[in-house]
């Protein structure tokens, strides 16, 4: 086993080193930012300013810590560098052991346990919804809850509001609805629970006798009522369930909304079951998939730009494509596609917001694939005599991370770009790594215009040599 080991090592520090050998020619633009903790989770906040060259975001990560110092919740502040800045031979020239001049940590969050998921409201993205190993949701309004510093002893922040009604531990299965001001999560209890912080903000506007100012995101502007501080003599204020839904048979590991309806969503768990759910027509699935996978189904993503189509990732090491019109509420449905290109448990999938055909996928294999589902059936270009002999689909593969990949997110300000975070402890021995980055446009745009634009380079350089003779 110890030979195997080393062997492995060995291959994923030759992947690693032709890696960065080839960042120059692939990338646009990259940043390595090195963690003293991972982060289970990473997420893109609001915009906060567009420059010339670069713009601010904020971005949300966590620190998983040995219990040394607490576990908190991180809000950092992120240079993302616009497209064609970056000096290629820059971009390759990082430090695997330093922190990034491009994230900065602006505020600390004590939290209460390890951070397992995050994810942000998307009609107010300074409302942030974190799970840990309790049954509870917690909800933060970052901007409102004070800095702290993180030291052993420290006081826990208090959550500016905790959603009840599991019965056990929720540890990863999360989303916050695009529409409405909703949440959903699934955990060991087997239960999808569905919450609105809009019934907080109607409750807290009845008792100080005002009138609610509307639905929506708007109202959840001023979640903050003096949560943020250690001081545990008034209680954190917290909130029932709209709806509990049962069907599945083990641990749910992942939810997601349909982009179109804050009433319609779906999820997938350890039972290997896709379930699809309608909170207007009870609390029984709508539509049951019993075998989507061979194995535990680790996560899911609803395409926003085309409703009907759903991923699934799991521990079988594959993606599945499903089409909602193909599922039938007998249990029988098949993939589209199955995506074939990880050696180890799929964690991630998440649909590329700037084109509805492509999609991520990360692993335990220290992998981020990135997809296009057109591309398949389509004739593979060839180098001379040698085939391409990627699998259908894979157009992208990035291999800067050493360790899985637990988290990623596409940025919806910032086309094209990610960031991505992978848990090195077992490669390591301890810590995390942070990477942002943007594959080079060549790679994503139309074939004929890339090729129009190498042609123009090309006679560009041809008559810069007959100018030189």
């Amino acid at each position: 086993m110890k030979e195997r080991g080393k062997s492995m090592e060995r291959s994923v520090d030759e992947r690693y080193s032709q890696w960065k050998s080839l960042v120059p020619v692939l990338y646009d633009w990259l940043a390595n930012h090195n963690l003293v903790w991972p982060s289970l989770s990473c997420r893109w906040g609001p915009q906060l300013e567009q420059a010339t060259y670069k713009n601010r975001q904020r971005l949300y990560l966590s620190e998983q810590t040995d219990g040394s110092v607490p576990n908190t919740l991180v809000i950092a502040n992120c240079e993302v560098v616009k497209p064609r800045v970056a000096a290629a031979e820059h971009i390759s020239q990082f430090n695997e052991e330093a922190r990034s001049p491009f994230v900065k940590k602006y505020k600390t969050i004590i939290h209460p346990g390890e951070v397992n998921r995050i994810r942000e409201l998307p009609q107010n993205s300074k409302i942030v919804a974190t799970h840990t190993d309790s049954p509870d949701v917690l909800i933060w309004d970052v901007e409102a809850q004070p800095n702290r510093h993180a030291v052993l002893g420290a006081a826990e922040s208090r959550p500016d509001l905790i959603l009840t009604g599991h019965k056990e531990n929720a540890e990863f299965a999360l989303a916050m609805c695009p529409t409405e001001p909703f949440v959903l999560s699934g955990g060991k209890d087997k239960s999808v629970i569905l919450w609105s912080i809009q019934d907080y903000m109607s409750t807290v506007a009845s008792e100080s006798g005002s009138k609610s100012s509307g639905s929506g995101g708007a109202n959840t502007k001023h979640l903050s009522k003096g949560g943020g501080t250690g001081d545990k003599s008034t209680e954190n204020p917290s909130i029932g369930p709209r709806g509990i839904f049962q069907g599945h048979g083990n641990t749910v590991e992942d939810v997601q909304f349909c982009p179109s309806s804050a009433q319609e969503f779906c999820s997938v768990g350890d039972d290997s079951c896709l379930i699809l759910w309608d909170a207007r027509v009870g609390s029984a699935p709508t539509v049951k998939v019993d075998k989507a996978h061979t194995a535990d189904i680790h996560c899911v993503d609803w395409n926003s730009h085309d409703v009907n189509l759903i991923l699934t990732g799991s521990a079988d090491n594959t993606i599945r494509m499903f089409d909602r019109r193909n599922l039938s509420s007998s249990g029988v449905g098949s993939p589209v596609h199955t995506f074939e290109a990880h050696s180890a448990s799929v964690l991630c999938v998440q649909w590329c917001p700037d084109k509805s055909s492509v999609f991520g996928s990360s692993a335990e294999d220290g992998l981020l694939n990135v997809w296009d589902h057109e591309k398949i059936g389509k004739k593979q270009t060839s180098v001379g005599s040698k085939t391409s002999n990627y699998p259908p689909g894979l157009f992208f593969r990035h291999a800067g991370h050493r360790d899985k990949v637990v988290d990623f997110h596409w940025n919806a300000s910032d086309p094209w770009t990610i960031v991505s975070v992978s848990d090195d402890c077992e490669s390591t021995g301890g810590g995390g790594t942070l990477q942002i980055w943007r594959m080079i446009d060549l790679i994503y745009r139309p074939e004929e215009e890339v090729l129009a634009e190498l042609d123009k380079f090309k006679s560009h350089i041809l008559s810069c040599e007959k100018k030189s003779e």
